[in-house]
């Protein structure tokens, strides 16, 4: 591994968790018996959808100070919670049938105003296959939002504070990755015909509610220090971390980042069974405990930038220029 200035950091290494993965099913065989499907987190998305159109409501003859309140002590975290679940939907880990979990992809969405339940799929598939390649990992920063970001407080609370519109920005350069399908116009046409029912019906404070929610939920929140804490290079050369704190219990266990990367299968409930059955393989791994804290260090930290990736090209065997 190298690094550069004002770079990524290079690797000519496999991503870590294909080799966790044999090393793990070959000590600790027991742990098949948790890949599968867990069907209760259709009820989940069902509250959670219900909780943030109940609220959207009661704010309907508010002050758009109020649902900005809102949003940010509880919107963000059900948001936030309604993300986890149309992840758990693009890893087929709700239902068995393709179609439903699309479906329960598309109801978790609801309320997030802006649709992406079935184009991050898409994405989310080819970031486990080619964690950290440049050119199929949308996890990843584009080279010139890093640079245009740079490691300022200022310029990285900008980048968080708008991060679903610099994601929104980066497809252009995944060429290879096509998501627009039946399913992707499907998602748009649910999701806005929400937003219009929303504000013909309940007025603009209801549906600013679900706008702050939803930019809260990914962006300048504690919450939304989960994007700094998967793959963000703050104890290197380590470069996934798994999250052990309170958020996991309403944000459905999504902290346990290692694992899920490793078990890919193995559904959100079932994660911190897979940590207690194969300590040796994560207990040694550096992790975090405070998405606060680690807003912070993220926002003043110079060394701290989204050039703090690790980047690599699974096809050539060499590092990406």
């Amino acid at each position: 591994m190298s690094s550069q200035k004002l770079d990524f950091s290079y690797s000519q290494n496999p991503e870590p968790h294909k080799q966790r993965t044999r090393e793990i099913l070959k000590a600790h065989p027991e742990v098949r018996n948790l890949i599968g499907r867990n069907p209760y987190s259709f009820l989940i998305i069902l509250l959670v959808i219900g909780i943030q159109t109940t609220i959207s409501i009661l704010l309907s003859e508010s002050a758009w100070w109020l649902a900005l309140i809102f949003a940010y002590v509880i919107g963000a975290f059900a948001s936030h919670c309604a993300y986890v679940l149309i992840h758990d939907a693009s890893h087929n880990l709700i239902f068995k049938n393709r179609a439903s979990n699309h479906l329960s992809g598309i109801l978790a969405d609801l309320t997030n105003v802006l649709p992406s339940a079935i184009s991050f799929r898409a994405y989310h598939m080819k970031h486990h296959s080619f964690q950290g390649d440049y050119y199929l990992d949308a996890d990843l920063a584009s080279k010139w939002e890093a640079k245009f970001i740079g490691n300022s407080f200022i310029g990285k609370a900008f980048w968080l504070l708008l991060f679903p519109v610099f994601q929104a920005l980066r497809p252009p350069r995944l060429k290879e990755i096509k998501f627009m399908n039946g399913w992707t116009l499907l998602n748009w046409l649910i999701v806005f015909g929400f937003d219009a029912f929303i504000i013909l019906t309940f007025g603009w404070t209801s549906f600013l509610y679900l706008v702050f929610s939803f930019f809260f939920s990914i962006g300048l929140h504690p919450v939304g220090a989960r994007w700094i804490q998967e793959h963000y290079l703050t104890y290197p050369p380590q470069e996934t971390y798994s999250y052990y704190g309170p958020v996991n219990i309403v944000a459905l266990n999504v902290g346990y980042h290692n694992e899920h990367h490793d078990f890919p299968s193995i559904p959100w409930n079932r994660l911190p069974q897979l940590k207690k059955k194969a300590p040796e393989f994560y207990d040694n791994l550096i992790y975090h405990t405070s998405y606060v804290k680690l807003l912070f260090r993220f926002l003043f930290d110079k060394n701290l930038s989204l050039y703090s990736r690790m980047v690599r090209s699974n096809r050539g065997g060499l590092a990406a220029n």
